[in-house]
């Protein structure tokens, strides 16, 4: 029996508080960085409550029913095998929005969140009553939600090839109007717009085939597909470069997500391309996280 079980094995923790701290040391013996956060995370998707509701809870002392306790004691043995929280809980958060996902799909991560600032702050200031933004690999459709809720003057346009994560993506945007999702290949999709996007933004593969990343959760969880680009991680970097500028307008934005080592080579490629006004630019961590450039 692991040491995860003892907080689980005959007569269940009394209090909220109690179960609370027995689930964060299971998680923090399965290696988690964050295990009170995670343990929150999970005894308030059981409950139902917020992470602030369910702190008050154990403050004021109060008890969990052992149904709830039994149904969190499964879930959490569930994440110490490091499966990914989001696909336990089946949601995601991402800026103002939830969005579901699971296997065969790329969890949206906070720091993309900052990315799409920009092609955000770019549609706003747009001088077009309705200008165009194109998602290029949308996987579960955050990026493309997330400009058609913020922006709803904008028409976005996304594109997925896996059809695992264009299920997700689908799921995620049905009741985006305008929001046009369609399953194909990013090199080739949405000729009809050419010339006329003022953002294209893409979160594309760019990890080198390499460097297989330390996490369990990415590693063995999200799609190979959605993770590796290549020898040097720029592979569909290329392809985003030329198929932008045939779907931008002159002087609309190219917005890319990427490494923080790859800044100088996204930026070499880019102004080989043809493209101005390259610029890369930090997340809240200060690493380099996106870089964008100008239409020709």
């Amino acid at each position: 029996m692991t040491r995860g079980d003892d907080a689980y094995a005959g007569r269940m923790p009394e209090s909220l508080s109690a179960l609370l701290r027995a689930t964060a040391q299971q998680l923090a013996d399965a290696g988690l960085t964050d295990p009170v956060v995670d343990a929150e995370l999970l005894i308030g998707h059981v409950l139902g409550l917020g992470r602030g509701e369910l702190q008050a809870a154990a403050i004021r002392g109060d008890r969990i029913e052992q149904a709830d306790a039994e149904r969190l004691a499964a879930l959490a043995a569930r994440r110490a095998t490091r499966e990914p929280l989001q696909h336990i809980t089946g949601t995601a958060p991402f800026r103002q929005l939830e969005l579901a996902v699971g296997p065969g799909v790329f969890i949206p991560r906070p720091e993309t969140e900052m990315v799409v600032q920009m092609a955000i702050d770019a549609l706003m200031e747009s001088a077009s009553p309705s200008p165009v933004a194109i998602d290029l690999g949308t996987g579960s459709g955050a990026i493309a939600l997330a400009m058609a809720t913020e922006v709803p003057r904008a028409r976005v346009f996304a594109v997925e090839r896996s059809p695992e994560a264009h299920a997700w993506a689908a799921r995620n945007t049905v009741d985006a109007e305008n929001l046009t999702l369609v399953l194909g290949d990013l090199a080739t999709a949405f000729d009809e717009l050419r010339g006329t996007a003022s953002v294209v933004i893409s979160n594309p593969p760019y990890v080198p085939a390499s460097q297989i990343p330390s996490d369990p959760e990415v590693h063995l969880y999200d799609p190979v597909q959605a993770l590796y680009g290549g020898e040097d991680g720029l592979d569909v970097i290329r392809v985003i470069s030329r198929r932008a500028q045939e779907l931008l307008h002159p002087g609309g934005m190219l917005v890319l997500e990427h490494a923080e080592h790859q800044g100088a080579a996204i930026r070499e490629l880019l102004h080989a391309d043809g493209w101005r006004s390259t610029a890369t630019h930090e997340d809240l961590t200060r690493r380099d996280r996106a870089t964008t450039a100008l239409n020709r």
